[in-house]
């Protein structure tokens, strides 16, 4: 670039780039500047870019620019860490008069060559101090910067690239979680504590994302599919295990919940999940996973008490997979040894039945809760000792509220035609059924009982009005019909499945 002449004209077209909407002029300047992330002989344009453009757009091309070459992998080392060492001191000089974009930009720039080098030269690794670094200095951007930068490295260093061999990215994923990982997720339990008493609604979010990021990395080389409806077991390395065993680690997590931020407070849940789905050898004496559970139990019984943030939607959905993870991971007489046990299966069972009863609402909730339920009752033949799981209070009083609820749907679902049918889905229909034939044969008799006197009466007047001479009123038929499909999909779920040999079916 020859002339600030140049670069006026460059910031133009950089313009056109990203905020045209005349589809012609922005593939005209697609076109016309590709070469600076096509040719490595532009990336000394790059810099001057950055150097001298006073529009974010034009920083914007620079930065994505040299992006894409450096993912390519095609560069010397030394333009590489040339390229790196001028971003990192470009963001501690300029970044905090940077438009936000151009910051992630620039960041995302900073975490591909870091990754990219991990084994090439130890400077590469470098990456970690120097990001701590940004949290030391006084400007509160440089500290938010920082935190930014170990985000983005940890999600890189996480996420496979179509540039880099499975195996390559494997090794550099292991050997940033066995140097870093730890040392980055306890930064963003001290930025948690820090900020707690000065701007956790504004700035929260912030180190919730990296601490949820850490603790959602692969730590055995098979990712979590955050699509599944439930995934695995948290395989945190033994070093982890102080800072699990540490109270505050929990409580910090807890704290944040409470803030007035929507986005706060469905972070602190997820991580809270994660948490809640650590590996159980982590901790190698009974005592300390017993204080752990306490704590979990203790923190959920009073988000249960109060109702705080579960106005939210998704707050409340990720409150359900919370308590969803208490019997994956833990054991019925863990819960038992609990000493408010008690007090906290009975608020449970009070949740659940109101998220049945909100269906339309809690649809897609409830499928955590009725497995929790499920994998606490087929505990109970296993269960030793004398003290009471309160399971044979607590469980009928949710099958009923399950069956009595999609009964109720059925005539909420004609008057409204905006509102989803579960009949008319197979699959939402096993969701919703796959853990009741469990609750329902614990109690056996009186599950069959109350079946029975639901299902009597509607076979009662669907015959009487099948002998009507004339229609009537097809709505009334309509939501006898729809009941009774309910009924018989309930019956035939729990006659499908057996939850012991000893079962008889009636």
């Amino acid at each position: 670039m020859q002339s600030m002449e140049s670069l006026a004209q460059l910031e133009v077209l950089c313009e056109k780039l990203y905020n045209s909407r005349d589809s012609a002029e922005r593939a005209h300047a697609e076109s016309t500047l590709k070469c600076f992330s096509e040719n490595s002989e532009y990336i000394s344009q790059c810099q001057y870019i950055l150097d001298n453009a006073s529009t974010p757009y034009a920083l914007m091309l620079a930065s994505s620019s040299l992006l894409k070459q450096v993912s390519d992998r095609s560069l010397s080392l030394m333009l590489r860490l040339d390229i790196r060492n001028y971003v990192i001191n470009y963001l501690g000089t300029r970044g905090p008069k940077l438009q936000n974009f151009v910051i992630v930009s620039l960041i995302q720039l900073v975490c591909r060559i870091t990754k990219f080098g991990w084994f090439d030269d130890d400077r590469f690794r470098e990456t970690v101090k120097e990001a701590t670094d940004f949290l030391g200095l006084a400007s509160q951007d440089h500290y938010f910067i920082g935190l930014k930068i170990l985000n983005n490295l940890v999600t890189e260093m996480n996420q496979p690239n179509p540039a880099m061999p499975l195996t390559l990215h494997r090794k550099i994923a292991g050997s940033f979680k066995d140097q870093f990982l730890l040392q980055i997720f306890q930064i963003s339990l001290t930025s948690l504590n820090q900020l707690k008493s000065e701007a956790p609604d504004d700035f929260g979010h912030i180190p919730l994302d990296l601490a949820l990021k850490c603790l959602s990395f692969d730590f055995v080389g098979s990712p979590v599919d955050e699509s599944s409806e439930e995934f695995g077991t948290v395989q945190l390395p033994a070093s982890w295990r102080p800072l699990l065993q540490d109270p505050s680690t929990l409580q910090i997590f807890f704290d944040y919940y409470k803030v007035n931020d929507i986005r706060v407070s469905k972070e602190a849940l997820e991580c809270l999940v994660r948490l809640a789905s650590v590996r159980r050898s982590i901790f190698v004496e009974d005592p300390a996973r017993s204080q752990f559970l306490s704590h979990l139990m203790l923190g959920t019984k009073e988000i249960l008490l109060t109702g705080q943030g579960l106005a939210d939607h998704d707050n409340y959905h990720e409150f359900c997979r919370l308590l969803g993870r208490f019997k994956v991971n833990y054991q019925l007489a863990e819960l038992l040894n609990v000493e408010f046990y008690g007090e906290w299966i009975g608020l449970v069972a009070e949740f659940t039945t109101r998220s049945l009863l909100s269906w339309q609402w809690a649809s897609n909730s409830v499928y955590y809760l009725l497995s929790l339920w499920s994998r606490l009752v087929t505990s109970v033949p296993y269960l030793k000792g004398e003290t009471p799981s309160l399971l044979d209070e607590t469980v009928p009083k949710i099958t009923e509220g399950f069956i009595t609820s999609r009964i109720n749907s059925v005539q909420a679902i004609l008057a409204d035609n905006s509102l989803e049918n579960p009949l008319d889905s197979v699959e939402v229909l096993q969701d919703q059924l796959e853990f009741l034939p469990f609750l329902c044969r614990f109690q056996y008799q009186s599950s069959s009982l109350y079946i029975i006197n639901i299902m009597e009466p509607l076979l009662q007047a669907y015959t009487e009005r099948s002998r009507l001479p004339a229609p009537g009123d097809a709505d009334e038929l309509s939501v006898i019909e729809g009941q009774i499909a309910w009924m018989v999909h309930i019956i035939a779920a729990i006659v499908k499945v057996r939850q012991s040999r000893n079962t008889r079916v009636d």
